[in-house]
């Protein structure tokens, strides 16, 4: 297996590959959303028991992505990506052809979220860090950035053939998409990362991090960007999830949800580029600050304001504002932890977002049942990204400690 180096032409190709793989895997966490309503009619449930199946496929992302991520640590990206793109051509092709919402639960969570999705997303994300330098914010929120791709790509592509040909044959007829897709790109990603070979080349103590970041052991340190991870995509699935069914019980009907959730994402891909560079500038902590902030800001405005024009112009801010979160904690475990342990520790900290928006996507339904409406559950999400607010600027705080006592 041959290598090439950082910043080189090759990084570039290689990172157009990983943003291409992405956005193909990214469809299995945002099919699901938009699917939410015909589950719900055709399963005769309620609105919780409809979400299901988007909580059981981001738990199985997130747990898949630690797997995928040690995986890739281990044998290279090249065979995780190859039993994702597997994975998500069975996966479809079982959930078109369910025959309760337990077979459809099943075939997201288990198929698309654990082998799927999950291959596409932690180990691609380790994977170009190791390929970067200077450029490692600006590489990392590109690749980042496929997921939300997908979520401005699918959602209205998926509701045109819903109400053209069905949900089931566009679930089936995405699995053999993605199949056929994806197989062609991992042609890219067989040469290993020049980090790693240097890190092999010298002395352990020569390329770990410090051993306590932050004045942490690295497993607290760890669990810290976790519990953050978690309160962040909380707050930040309340919009994401939920903004098709929103809109359809405020008149505006599902199709005009889904535009909501396109334009969202399509400018969360906005966000996550400028984020990049600004990570480049001011550092993994001070960014997630700054989105988190700003994430809360968003959340807020959905409270007064119901109008469809309004909607519109929120989601749009919402996108644009908290696009750049979930990217900062990939640049985060980069400057703190080896890159031996890029993809478990990658794999970790976003299965923990992962999770955030599993959680959140669960209650917001489950609170929506329980007082028929949303406000409680915006409300929700608001508290939950206060907490991430704390943890960060916590951090920071720390942060900007060690860094007077290394100066003095």
């Amino acid at each position: 297996m041959t290598t090439a180096a950082t910043e080189s032409a090759y990084a570039w190709g290689r990172l157009l590959a990983a943003l291409a793989m992405m956005t193909l895997g990214g469809v299995g966490m945002y099919g699901v959303t938009v699917v939410l309503p015909e589950i719900q009619a055709e399963f005769g449930v309620a609105r919780s028991a409809a979400s299901l199946p988007y909580t059981l496929t981001m738990v199985g992302f997130g747990i898949g992505g630690v797997l995928m991520g040690r995986m890739a640590d281990r044998f290279g990206v090249v065979v995780p990506v190859l039993i994702g793109a597997a994975a998500l051509g069975l996966g479809f092709v079982a959930a078109g052809s369910a025959r309760s919402l337990l077979e459809f639960s099943l075939a997201q969570g288990l198929v698309i979220g654990l082998f799927g999705t999950a291959a596409t997303f932690a180990p691609l994300v380790a994977d170009i860090s190791l390929w970067f330098t200077r450029r490692r914010g600006i590489a990392v929120a590109i690749v980042i950035s496929g997921n939300y791709l997908a979520g401005a790509i699918w959602p209205p592509v998926m509701q045109h053939f819903f109400d053209s040909v069905g949900w089931r044959q566009t679930y089936v007829g995405v699995g053999v998409v993605c199949l056929l897709a994806m197989l062609p790109l991992t042609l890219m990603l067989r040469r290993r990362p020049p980090a790693l070979d240097a890190a092999h080349a010298v002395p352990v103590k020569t390329v770990l991090q410090p051993a306590r970041p932050l004045g942490f052991t690295p497993n607290a340190l760890t669990v810290l960007l976790s519990i953050a991870g978690v309160a962040c995509c909380v707050a930040m699935s309340m919009p994401q999830v939920h903004i098709v069914a929103y809109c359809g019980d405020l008149g505006f009907g599902a199709a005009r949800g889904a535009q909501m959730l396109s334009v969202m994402l399509g400018f969360g891909i906005l966000s996550r580029l400028a984020s990049g560079w600004i990570c480049d500038h001011i550092g993994g902590l001070r960014t997630l600050l700054l989105g988190s902030t700003l994430q809360a800001i968003a959340l807020a405005l959905f409270l007064p304001f119901d109008g469809l024009a309004s909607l519109y112009v929120i989601s749009a801010m919402f996108g644009l504002f908290q696009g750049g979160i979930v990217p900062s904690y990939a640049i985060i475990v980069r400057e703190y932890f080896s890159p031996r342990e890029a993809g478990a520790r990658t794999g970790t900290v976003l299965m923990a977002t992962l999770f955030g928006m599993a959680l959140g996507g669960w209650l917001s339904g489950a609170i929506f049942d329980f007082t028929g409406t949303y406000r409680a559950a915006f409300l929700n999400g608001i508290g939950w990204n206060l907490l991430n607010l704390a943890i960060a600027a916590g951090l920071l705080v720390r942060a900007r400690g060690f860094v007077r006592a290394t100066v003095s």
